[in-house]
């Protein structure tokens, strides 16, 4: 299995964590991202992602090992979930072992925050009143274009 990975299927906290647990670590951080019913002032109903799987797959490995080499993780797993989901799902999960917590909090932050702004993927809300809208792209293609050219 990838450290980093793309999911059609339901994800569980429980899961990342056995596979992240490790004796030589004291410390188990993770976060989650969970769909939520709102956004921009407007009533969400549902989402779909979309993901350039193949290379943000890629990015995503390159991403961990960055994070190992910076905070000396033990074991890390990260999911991103495609396909539709509802309010309440798990979006995606970042799960992270170290030695100490406060590596541990710092490597999770690190994955989660470059993952959002390096990982090709795709957000569609849909809305209550019937309208939907890709989200976050501007954002994401100017971050994108930032780390490319060090502007970070």
């Amino acid at each position: 299995m990838n450290r980093f990975s793309f999911s059609h299927e339901d994800v569980s906290g429980e899961q990342i964590r056995r596979l992240v647990a490790d004796e030589t670590s004291g410390a188990y951080v993770a976060f989650e991202g969970w769909v939520r019913n709102h956004n921009e002032g407007q009533q969400v109903l549902r989402l779909e992602y979309e993901a350039f799987e193949s290379l943000g797959t890629k990015e995503g490995e390159r991403i961990i090992r960055e994070a190992e080499q910076r905070f000396g993780i033990s074991t890390v797993y990260c999911v991103h979930r495609l396909g539709k989901l509802e309010i309440g799902d798990l979006a995606v999960i970042v799960g992270v072992s170290t030695p100490h917590r406060g590596e541990a909090f710092e490597a999770c932050r690190y994955i989660i925050d470059e993952v959002k702004h390096r990982v090709p993927v795709w957000k569609k809300e849909h809305y209550v009143n019937g309208d939907s809208g890709w989200v976050n792209c501007e954002r994401c293609a100017a971050a994108a274009h930032q780390h490319d050219h060090g502007e970070h």
